[in-house]
Order: structure tokens, then sequence, then C-alpha cells
């Protein structure tokens, strides 16, 4: 049985990633920093509809320390899925540099703590996939979202990196640059902006977080050959 481990997973993208996994016959690893009771509900799910083996573990993934030690409790490891993420809407100006590291810290420090543990993980085992969360502002830039924005562009730029540095290993690494997924995340977004953007993507919709969720699964079985890819999925929208 292979193991996946997918952070920031008690709803959302993470959530629909995870019961896509636990499908196909994964154990699953989920965590989440602070949302305990919904990430329980969620390994509920799976442990009633899948019956397989699932762990529902609390670790701040900004937090080196705790990463650290989550990691200690993990001995193998197929695939990990970065997805812990948060979001900041202000103009730069205005923004505190106590929100500029948590934006960072949350969304591309965690990615270099997880992926800094798993590797030695998928280097005992000669193979292993990581999936990055990434988002077409990473690419494009979206104003009033600066530092999500830069932050995920660090995802993007290290993705392609260590996509460089792993591929002798057998180690694949790709990320997903999402579009507009009806998430929380979005749900701070006035009922006027949503129709606003909604107007922009030619597919005349959000993105549902199953998609997202398939579309992980997807790039995790992807044939071999394919790493450092930064792969679209946003119905359309640039």
């Amino acid at each position: 049985m292979k193991t996946v481990l997918i952070t920031g997973a008690s709803r959302g993208i993470g959530r629909a990633a995870a019961l896509t996994f636990a499908a196909h016959g994964y154990e699953t690893i989920l965590t989440c920093s602070s949302s305990v009771e919904s990430l329980l509900a969620v390994k509920k799910e799976i442990d009633d509809i899948f019956h397989t083996p699932c762990r529902a573990l609390v670790c701040n993934a900004s937090n080196y320390q705790e990463t650290e030690k989550m990691f200690a409790g993990i001995s193998t490891l197929d695939v990990l899925v970065n997805n812990a993420g948060i979001a900041y809407f202000g103009l730069l100006q205005d923004m505190s540099l106590q929100d500029w590291k948590r934006v960072i810290d949350a969304n591309l420090s965690s990615v270099f703590y997880t992926c800094k543990f798993a590797i030695p993980l998928m280097l005992a085992k000669g193979s292993g996939r990581i999936i990055n969360v990434s988002s077409i502002w990473g690419n494009a830039g979206a104003a009033m979202e600066t530092a999500y924005s830069a932050s995920k562009g660090g995802v993007n730029a290290l993705t392609k990196a260590l996509a460089k540095e792993l591929a002798p290993s057998n180690i694949q690494v790709n990320a997903i640059s999402f579009g507009v997924i009806d998430t929380d995340m979005n749900r701070c977004l006035s009922a006027e902006d949503m129709e606003s953007l909604r107007n922009d993507i030619p597919a005349d919709r959000l993105g549902s977080p199953q998609e997202a969720g398939e579309m992980i699964w997807q790039t995790a079985n992807a044939p071999s050959y394919m790493t450092g890819q930064i792969i679209t999925m946003s119905g359309g929208y640039e």
C-alpha cells in the first residue's frame, strides 16, 4: 500500500485530494494547523467509506520544529502534496512585516520544510512524487495579493529547481497552478467581486475542489518523465 501526506487537508482542495487518494487505496496522512474538528471529520469520512489507513496529525507546516517532529513518526512515503497555504488581501503599503512573514512562511517556507524531510524517505524507496499546490497568480501576479503572488512564484521556482535535483533519483516534482477554485479561501470576496471574477473565466464558473483533487491524483500518477512542470488548471483564465 502506498502512502500520501497531504498538508492543509481539513477542507477545500486538501480534503478533496485526501478523499481521492483514499478512494484509490492509499494510506493517507493528513495535517492541518488549527481546524482540528474538520480534519477529524475528514479522517472519519475516509474510515467509514474507504476503510483505508488514515492518520490525522495537527502540525503547523510553516513551523520547522513541528514539521520535523511530525516526520519523525513517518517511516515511509510515496507522495507528498504541499497544499497548506493562506491568502492575504490588501495593499502592499499597508501590509505589516508580521503579515508578510506569515504568508511567506505558510505558502513557501512550509514547502521547503516538508520537502526537506520527505526527500530522505523517498530516496530510501528509490522513487517518489512531490506535488506543490500553486496558483495562476504565481505567474501573472494579482493586485491586492502581492505577498500571495510572490509566495506562489517562489513555489513555482522551487518546483523547477528541485525537480532537476531529484530527477536522477527517480523523484518527480511538479506544481499545479490553480485558477479560482470554490474554496473557503475565496469566500472573503464580495458577491459582486465573485461575479466579476466569474465573468472573466472562459469556462464561466469556478473550479470545484473535487476537480482539483482529481488533478492532483492524476499528476501523482503521470508518467515519470514528467517533472519540473507547472501545470495550469484555470478554466481558461490566465
